[in-house]
């Protein structure tokens, strides 16, 4: 039974590798689509700096392990915001995987009164 499992472990520990490396790359999906939210509402909301005010709403909502792009602007009656973030290789903050994750959001611009 000892042998079965020393021969076993390996592959249980790879799996929970590749589990755990899923997990993040969701969470990180999850995370660029908040970003991306707070940014355009933030710079909807703000009527002189919006893109100041827009990149760092996102960097605000995202932790630090995670680097954050973001790019900001109106379109329209739409403030756009897009967030690239990276995705971290199984510990976030040590190494990143080669791709990056979008999130993408829209607010109403907010017109003076």
């Amino acid at each position: 039974m000892l042998v079965e499992f020393a021969g076993i472990f390996p592959y249980v520990l790879l799996m929970l590798a590749v589990i755990w490396q899923c997990i993040l790359i969701g969470y990180t999906f999850s995370l660029a689509g908040n970003a991306a939210d707070q940014a355009a509402r933030a710079g909807a909301a703000a009527r002189g700096g919006a893109a100041g005010a827009c990149a760092e709403a996102a960097a605000r909502h995202v932790p630090a392990a995670w680097s954050v792009n973001a790019s900001c602007g109106q379109q329209g009656d739409i403030y756009r915001a897009e967030v690239t973030l990276r995705v971290p290789a199984l510990f976030p903050g040590v190494l990143d995987m080669p791709f990056d994750v979008p999130g993408r959001a829209g607010a109403a611009a907010e017109g003076r009164p």
